[in-house]
């Protein structure tokens, strides 16, 4: 009876097409994870309105001040699982995406070379669809993507140093392979648990705005709490107790967050990712170049106006920089730098 239930179980939770997150266990643990952060928020926000009745009397009073941490808390789960949703930006995208976009020009060069025949004042267009295929299928369209990716690298540079040996697709600067999502990311930053997905060129902006929130909702929370405490001293000592070990967890998650804020703050002015910071040592386009240059950086206002706002296409990728231009990064700041707007600019 034991053996049957554990079989009926097993065919249950691994064929169910219905819910396909469920079928395999590393999807099955992040939806565990994005449920246990869900009602983590629902938890924390409860307990308030259930246990602080001048929160629910203040609210009756002045409806927008509890309107605006609802609102806060809708959004910050919204803009959770927008991250968690969106492409971190794939090289294979990327790849496709720049195969398509020669292939499209091939295809209106093609056509306006072909002959045309004019009757009665209009033109008619022919085309030999055969050939036209032979042409985008061919090997035309991975020449672009390969001669694209070699020349954002120095002269010299060989084609098996920046292949990807899992995926066998050639690798533009920045971008690596990670091993949870069996692809390779354009500016790789990190593999995120609790989103269930990478973050990297495509959602690292979403990523620090979320984050953002995050803090900014812990904050708000944690002060509502400390306000229960203090008008609620004479109330029942378990509410108490429960208030407390909540404000102590949150207190901690807080401290973190805003670690992290600071951190990925750190890196979007110096136009760097984790994964750049960490194992500098151990990129190859990193190893020689000393730890206080930023080889990508193009100062601090252009560095955050770009990944904040001129985000005009996921597969924005940017070549290494020539020697001429790592010397003058690695040349000392004077005081005629600073009022000329080079740390800026």
């Amino acid at each position: 009876m034991v053996a049957l239930c554990g079989g009926i179980s097993r065919d249950t939770w691994d064929g169910l097409s219905f819910f396909p997150c469920l079928s395999d266990p590393a999807r099955r643990s992040t939806f565990c994870l994005k449920v246990a952060l869900v009602m983590l928020h629902l938890i924390y926000a409860g307990v308030l309105f259930e246990f602080d009745k001048d929160l629910i009397q203040k609210t009756k009073q002045d409806p927008w001040y509890t309107t605006a941490y609802l609102l806060l808390l809708a959004a910050t789960l919204a803009q959770y699982f927008i991250t968690s949703g969106c492409s971190p930006g794939y090289v294979l995208d990327a790849m496709r995406a720049a195969n398509e976009t020669d292939a499209s020009h091939n295809r209106t060069s093609i056509t306006s070379n072909q002959p045309a025949s004019s009757k009665n004042g209009s033109v008619v267009i022919t085309i030999d669809r055969n050939q036209l295929e032979k042409n985008l299928l061919g090997s035309g369209t991975t020449t672009s993507w390969a001669k694209l990716v070699m020349d954002m690298y120095p002269p010299g540079t060989s084609v098996r140093s920046v292949t990807c040996t899992y995926c066998n697709i050639m690798q533009p600067p920045r971008a690596k392979h990670c091993h949870d999502c069996d692809k390779c990311v354009l500016q790789f930053d990190h593999h995120c648990v609790w989103l269930g997905t990478c973050v990297g060129q495509g959602n690292h902006c979403r990523f620090w705005w979320y984050i953002c929130s995050e803090t900014a909702l812990s904050l708000w929370t944690g002060t509502l709490y400390i306000q229960y405490l203090k008008s609620h001293v004479s109330k029942l000592w378990w509410s108490y107790a429960i208030v407390i070990l909540l404000l102590a967890a949150l207190s901690i998650c807080l401290f973190f967050l805003l670690l992290l804020l600071l951190f990925h703050s750190y890196l979007i002015l110096t136009n760097q990712t984790t994964y750049e910071l960490v194992r500098r040592r151990r990129i190859p386009y990193l190893r020689n170049i000393p730890e206080r240059v930023f080889p990508f950086s193009k100062g601090a206002c252009r560095n955050s106006y770009e990944f904040c706002c001129a985000r005009s296409s996921m597969y924005r990728m940017e070549p290494l920089p020539t020697a001429q231009e790592l010397q003058e990064k690695s040349r000392p700041y004077t005081c005629l730098d600073f009022f000329a707007c080079r740390c800026c600019c």
